[in-house]
């Protein structure tokens, strides 16, 4: 048995190269590469503290694997993100590696670019601030609005020092009452106009009280 094992091993040895060369040519056949822009999302923000701006929102992941698992990938596959967990207030250079992309099985990075992301975070605070309903419109003829009631009357709200303190109020949707004839009472989202805000509730029930005729 030991004659049989070594019996021409010179050439068993090279019959095992050009079965592995052969695979490493077969396997290498059929590779693409595609690129897609991602969104890069931040983990990991210490507490107090909010992100103020980034240098870049969108990240180029280039990417390379077999083409016919690569026709099927799409952007949402791809994760980038940014570990904000040593982050302090002010600017910081954080930097994208591999271990921050994470992609479908045997796919492989090739390039990240930008790879270096500049972000900026500021302090959070949070503020007590009146709920304003927003009413169009006019009750039918002979009626009148008597009295507008919402609850809650006043939300908290938590963001950038920077941007709450510009907060006086915050408006519901607009409620239309347009041709009304009794009391009507509905449920309204809370309008953040664009603002990097939370809110305590994002809902205020808003009632406005009709009177007139009877």
């Amino acid at each position: 048995m030991r004659k049989l094992l070594f019996e021409n091993l010179g050439l068993k040895i090279s019959a095992v190269l050009i079965a592995v060369l052969l695979w490493l040519f077969v396997t290498s056949r059929g590779q693409s590469e595609m690129s897609h822009e991602i969104p890069v999302e931040f983990k990991d923000v210490p507490v107090g503290l909010g992100i103020a701006s980034t240098s870049a929102k969108m990240v180029n992941v280039t990417i390379k694997g077999q083409e016919r698992v690569m026709k099927n990938i799409r952007p949402t596959d791809i994760r980038v993100f940014v570990d904000l967990s040593k982050a302090r207030k002010g600017e910081g250079s954080f930097r994208i590696s591999q271990d921050d992309v994470k992609l479908p099985y045997a796919m492989k990075i090739m390039n990240i670019e930008p790879s270096t992301l500049k972000v900026k975070l500021d302090e959070t605070v949070t503020k007590l601030v009146t709920v304003n309903p927003v009413i169009t419109g006019t009750p039918a003829k002979g009626f009148y609005i008597k009295a507008v009631e919402v609850e809650p009357k006043s939300i908290v709200v938590q963001g950038l020092k920077t941007e709450v303190r510009k907060i006086g109020e915050i408006r519901t949707e607009v409620m239309d009452i347009s041709g009304v004839e009794e009391t009507v009472t509905q449920e309204l989202n809370i309008d953040a106009s664009g603002a990097n805000i939370k809110f305590e509730k994002d809902k205020a029930r808003v009632t406005v009280v009709i009177g007139g005729k009877k």
